[in-house]
């Protein structure tokens, strides 16, 4: 998911989505450790995702919704 996609999601929708994609890593995980994982570039894929969220959180947080 791209960032720009990202800032134009109100910060509820921004919730969501990260609780959609810490739950998406928890699964890929607990799959890698009984060794069902098909693409284990999927969880760096997630993790990215997930801090394009919070960068983005923290930015609206720091600079308000301007930016």
């Amino acid at each position: 998911m791209k960032a720009s996609e990202l800032r134009k999601m109100s910060a509820s929708e921004l919730d969501a989505k990260l609780l959609e994609l810490k739950d998406e890593l928890f699964k890929l995980r607990f799959q890698q450790a009984i060794n069902q994982l098909d693409n284990p570039m999927r969880i760096n894929a997630v993790k990215k995702d997930i801090a394009r969220i919070k960068t983005i959180q923290r930015d609206v947080e720091l600079h308000g919704a301007e930016s």
